[in-house]
């Protein structure tokens, strides 16, 4: 490769990540606005609701088949899912608001569900880490014991679900009973993605099963990041992993045959 090769890349890559800024700007302000807390709202609402679940499941002494205090299981848990669900809800239906912009040569599908996914990644992200902080500063949590393996998890489940987002996003372009499949589908795979169970407390011929979703995967090496030897985890990075790299190819083939049917009105 020539470095004029080199330089046309840079420079290609300097103008989409200026295409996604853009449009990551423009989403924040449709969607917060400039009122009240604004854009704040980003995190806030996913810390709102992870604290509402950890204080529910305290308050009914949930069972989770482990001997980790509720509000650790619980902020583990559903940060969790709310990192990976709440992207292909944004994916789903984004190109219609912004159908105009795909006048602009520079400006693809790919970026409107890039400009997306950050965001939300970016708000579960920071509400996670703020509400560990918070529970860690409180006394309700102890320091995690690796944070390299904390983010090895959250990357993955991130990219599980930014794979899915794209994929979903792109299929209902073409045919709209994916969004109204998705919103019931999504709650029925809470319960099924590990976030409310140990895959240690289930019975032995159970656990392989349930390895074959790859969100439990994710955040089994979420919870063997915080609390190390205190649990016994079970997961298969080999199985997430080709998970991951076969959605984010069907992923990619789906959006690169929307972006060239696409018209602009």
């Amino acid at each position: 490769m020539t470095f004029q090769h080199i330089t046309a890349i840079g420079k290609s890559a300097s103008v989409q990540w200026r295409v996604i800024y853009a449009l990551l700007m423009r989403e924040i302000l449709t969607r917060y606005g400039r009122h009240n807390i604004g854009f704040l709202w980003l995190f806030v609402e996913p810390m709102l609701f992870t604290t509402g679940v950890t204080v529910l499941w305290t308050l009914s002494k949930a069972v989770h088949g482990s001997s980790l205090p509720i509000v650790a299981f619980a902020l583990t848990g559903y940060s969790s899912v709310l990192l990976w669900r709440n992207m292909p809800a944004r994916c789903i239906g984004a190109i219609d608001p912004n159908l105009a912009l795909m006048y602009h040569r520079n400006v693809q599908v790919i970026d409107i569900f890039l400009a997306r996914l950050l965001l939300e990644a970016g708000g579960a992200t920071i509400s996670f880490i703020v509400l560990s902080l918070f529970y860690i500063y409180i006394g309700w949590l102890e320091p995690p014991e690796d944070i390299l393996t904390i983010v090895e998890g959250w990357v993955l489940l991130g990219w599980f679900g930014a794979a899915l987002a794209m994929f979903l996003g792109a299929l209902a372009e073409k045919n709209e009973l994916v969004e109204r499949l998705w919103h019931p589908a999504s709650y029925i795979m809470f319960p099924l993605s590990g976030a409310a169970f140990m895959v240690d407390a289930l019975p032995p011929a159970a656990r392989d099963f349930a390895l074959y979703v790859p969100m439990v995967n994710g955040v089994e090496i979420v919870r063997e990041g915080y609390f190390g030897n205190h649990i016994r985890v079970h997961y298969d990075l080999p199985y997430l992993l080709g998970f991951c790299i076969a959605l984010s190819v069907l992923a990619l083939a789906q959006v690169a045959v929307v972006n060239r049917e696409i018209t602009p009105e």
